[in-house]
């Protein structure tokens, strides 16, 4: 199945309350401006989260859009899309919907004194109270696919998008007794959180049989929560995934890099999905800065996935000239670079264990751990090539194994990391990560571990790890552990404050320096395996110091001496390298600055050029017989010395793509 991807995500959530919907859309006009801005796909409604329709509804006519002027709005954009080569995958919301939250307050999910779940979090008016799928609205949004089906016919219905598709915690009575006849305990929130798992898997499934039957060709997508392992469990039901991360709204620019390089162990195409907003979505009338959106879609080609900016239609129909003027010129290159990207894998020498795996969102929450960010961000400031696995993936592809911070403790995964590093791998773990409820892990050769007395305390840098620091104590913001060793050899140390901020001691405004007399394990090495025992990596997405990364970087260096790639650039350039068949790389580096000149958003404004950059890469396997900048077909000059290939570019100008062909 082809998944176009230069897409475009065309919101058209429309409140009854504005009149004259569509008057000035023009068919011919919408398909011709998205073709000439470089558009292969565009996702247009069928139904809104005002629970408003833009079709003509045969069995519910009585919900299309009060003053829509052209019932057959939803059908004008197919047609006249597919008649310019553009696909139209279909949009309708699931779990909100402002009608049916206010004419069907028995379908709505409840919490356990009966409230309506909110899921938005925002004062009313809004959209966000949780529609329960246990409910009778369940078999309304079965009926309304058949709907969508039937008036836009089976030849013509390229695909659907159903929207907020998530997790809920419901304790209402249609859920009361399902979980009772399973034998669950209603009073039990991780009962509750398993069982709104399973509805929701139970949901996809059978949504996606009932669509596949009809249309068996159409792509689906079901939208809501992060990649996890219930997506993971639930792909079979979605023909791509399309990973929502609008930089500038609630997800920042951590989240695209973290959510693809896991989700892309699932077997599915992908596109990464932005926005041209300057905030978030309903952002009428404004512009996302042109570096910014370069950047996050030239991001998603360096990850392997396409790319989908979302828009929102003015209720009268007529797109932005200004919007798809800046569309145009992002995906006209992407177009370009594309032939070089298609099929393309992201390599990795370096995997991160996930440690959202065992978590729920109903009780955890869905936001990105801090451990899980920290260890992004090091990874990528130092050029490692890295992935995000869980303990269920194939550990043997990758050199390092890191496990930052709190992965949880189980004895398959203690088994599975010995196994690993018996064959020859390394892994590196920080804190309480996979140690056992009696403070041990034998693998590390440690015991005894237990948090420390002192908040703060101060690592010691050797000769070893933090060579390039000067050899004097420097502070560890956050709370440590102690440990004793069995059998591991302690090639760091630390040392703790003269008294710790309590009981009415304290020195100066923060805290206490250090003495140096008593000296504790900071870092130990047992055959293959290093364990620190400060949460390394919380630590560096909390403050940045930039000693947490040198120590993290001679960790690294001590366990994978060749790195597949090495730069003389700076911390901000990102390095992605691309595996596209067994003769071709493509290295991608983007340069880019996002700042936080908002108190609420990080944007990017200038492309801040780089001259003179050398690159090593890698080549003891393979023999580089040609180095080319692409798609401009340029020949690079290079050598290859005790297996690297070394190249000079003279200047990187935002993106630059190098093709390197192998014997």
């Amino acid at each position: 199945m082809m998944i176009n991807k230069r897409q475009i995500h065309l919101d058209f959530h429309t409140s009854p309350y504005i009149t004259e919907i569509g008057k000035e859309f023009s068919p011919e006009e919408f398909a011709s401006t998205l073709k000439r801005a470089h558009v292969n796909s565009v996702t247009c409604f069928a139904r809104c989260h005002h629970g408003w329709m833009y079709y003509p509804s045969k069995r519910n006519p009585e919900l299309i859009h009060p003053h829509l002027e052209n019932k057959n709005l939803l059908l004008d954009q197919i047609r006249a899309c597919h008649a310019q080569g553009i696909k139209v995958p279909v949009y309708t919301t699931v779990r909100w919907d402002e009608r049916i939250m206010k004419e069907k307050p028995e379908w709505l999910c409840r919490d356990m004194e009966g409230h309506p779940v909110d899921m938005g979090g925002v004062p009313e008016p809004h959209f966000y109270y949780g529609i329960c799928l246990n409910s009778g609205y369940r078999d309304f949004f079965k009926e309304h696919l058949e709907d969508i089906i039937d008036v836009i016919g089976e030849e013509e219905l390229d695909g659907i998008f159903m929207d907020i598709v998530v997790e809920t915690e419901c304790a209402c009575e249609n859920c009361r007794s399902k979980m009772k006849a399973r034998g669950m305990d209603v009073d039990n929130r991780a009962d509750r959180a398993r069982f709104a798992a399973d509805t929701l898997y139970e949901f996809r499934t059978e949504i996606s049989k009932l669509i596949r039957k009809r249309v068996p060709d159409a792509t689906i997508f079901f939208n809501g929560g992060n990649p996890d392992k219930l997506m993971k469990r639930s792909a079979g039901a979605y023909s791509h995934l399309e990973l929502e991360s609008l930089a500038s709204g609630k997800w920042g620019y951590d989240y695209f890099t973290i959510a693809s390089r896991y989700a892309g162990h699932f077997g599915k195409k992908m596109l990464g999905m932005t926005g041209k907003f300057h905030t978030s979505w309903g952002d009428f009338h404004s512009l996302k800065n042109l570096p910014a959106l370069e950047f996050e879609c030239f991001h998603m080609l360096a990850m392997g996935t396409g790319c989908s900016i979302g828009d929102q239609l003015h209720p009268w129909g007529k797109l932005s000239q200004a919007t798809y003027d800046l569309i145009g010129k992002v995906y006209k290159s992407i177009e370009e670079k594309e032939p070089y990207c298609n099929g393309a894998i992201p390599r990795a020498e370096v995997a991160v264990l996930y440690t959202h795996e065992n978590r729920s969102p109903v009780i955890d929450g869905d936001g990105l751990q801090r451990s899980m960010v920290g260890a992004c961000h090091i990874l990528q400031e130092l050029a490692y090539q890295y992935t995000i696995i869980d303990s269920e993936m194939d550990f043997s592809p990758y050199k390092v194994l890191i496990l930052p911070d709190e992965v949880d403790y189980a004895d398959e995964l203690l088994e599975k990391l010995v196994e690993y590093t018996d064959n020859g791998g390394t892994l590196f773990a920080t804190f309480n990560s996979c140690i056992d409820r009696n403070g041990t892990n034998r693998l590390y050769g440690i015991k005894d571990v237990r948090a420390s007395e002192y908040s703060r305390e101060f690592v010691l840098p050797n000769k070893r790890i933090g060579k390039k620091l000067p050899e004097e104590p420097f502070v560890m913001y956050e709370r440590g552990n102690d440990a004793e060793s069995v059998d591991a050899e302690i090639i760091m140390q630390k040392t703790e404050p003269w008294m710790e901020r309590k009981d009415g001691r304290f020195c100066g405004h923060l805290h206490a320096p250090t003495t140096c007399r008593e000296k504790k394990i900071e870092m130990t090495r047992k055959g293959n395996a290093v364990y620190c025992v400060h949460p390394l990596f919380s630590l560096y997405r909390k403050n940045a110091p930039k000693w947490c990364k040198e120590m993290v970087r001679d960790v690294l260096e001590e366990l994978m001496p060749d790195k597949m790639v090495v730069h003389n650039g700076p911390s901000t350039l990102y390095c992605i390298l691309n595996r596209k068949d067994k003769n071709t790389d493509i290295l991608h580096l983007l340069h880019y600055i996002p700042l936080k000149t908002s108190e609420d958003i990080y944007t990017i404004e200038d492309v801040i050029p780089l001259r003179d950059l050398s690159v090593s890469l890698l080549a003891k396997e393979q023999n580089p017989k040609a180095v080319r900048l692409v798609p401009e077909g340029i020949e690079i000059p290079f050598a290859v010395k005790e297996g690297r290939l070394n190249l000079v570019l003279e200047k990187i100008n935002g993106h630059r793509m190098i093709e390197i062909e192998y014997d």
